[in-house]
């Protein structure tokens, strides 16, 4: 591979980094031809990306972005293979699923919306991570539920509540 190649590969890794938000750095080294190009069947069945690229390139890549990376230059060892995908989630279950079958791909680590996890011990964490949109959700719902208590309150309680008005005014 030329200087040229290099550096277009290096584009391409940043610009991917940049579209997707969300990668995963795996170790699939030792692995046959077979089992990877199954890992590569089920990541295209999942809307994953896989693509393999040396350590020093996804190092080149991820400096090129900018942003703090360097919690994962530590494990830009052996061979390394980047997940892209636009859910947070879905490599964290792919690679889960796959561990079930055999002992690898092996989590190095991952890089959801500006956090980084570092190591295998992380992929439970990975999986039962909420997308920003459904944490969004969820506070909405929590938001509404008061001010939905309230308005059904006065909604069941309508009658008596035109009563307890009525008798004040008469009061006054």
């Amino acid at each position: 591979m030329n200087k040229e190649e290099k550096h277009e590969l290096v584009a391409s890794l940043a610009e991917q980094m940049k579209e997707y938000g969300n990668f995963y750095i795996t170790d699939t080294a030792n692995l046959t031809v077979a089992k990877v190009n199954h890992i590569r069947r089920q990541c295209f069945e999942s809307d994953i990306t896989m693509q393999v690229a040396k350590n020093s390139l996804i190092k080149k890549a991820m400096e090129t972005i900018g942003g703090d990376f360097s919690p994962m230059y530590d494990v830009l060892k052996g061979s390394s293979s980047i997940l892209f995908s636009k859910s947070s989630t879905a490599p964290a279950k792919l690679i889960k699923k796959l561990r079930k079958k055999g002992e690898k791909p092996i989590l190095k680590a991952a890089y959801i919306d500006a956090s980084i996890f570092v190591g295998d011990n992380q992929l439970d964490t990975l999986i039962n991570l909420k997308s920003k949109e459904q944490l969004v959700g969820e506070i909405i719902g929590l938001l509404q539920s008061p001010a939905k208590n309230v308005i059904s309150a006065l909604q069941s309680g309508g009658n008596i509540l035109a009563g307890v008005v009525k008798t004040l005014q008469e009061r006054g």
